[in-house]
């Protein structure tokens, strides 16, 4: 057996749980590199520069 609520939840107090819920936006910046839209503090995967340095090359697909 698994146990039950022992009394109701009002609908004020459900809400006021669930108002900490909703999820936070993800922050986007554009590279200073390529100007393509990324995270804050990670690495460019378009073209692998991070705070002004190249950290991995992005080999070129022909």
């Amino acid at each position: 057996m698994t146990p039950h609520p022992k009394q109701k939840l009002s609908k004020g107090r459900r809400n006021r749980r669930r108002a900490h819920d909703a999820l936070s936006r993800v922050h986007l910046i554009a590279c200073p590199n390529c100007k393509a839209m990324i995270p804050q503090h990670q690495v460019c995967p378009y073209c692998g520069t991070y705070r002004g340095r190249q950290v991995f090359e992005i080999e070129e697909e022909s």
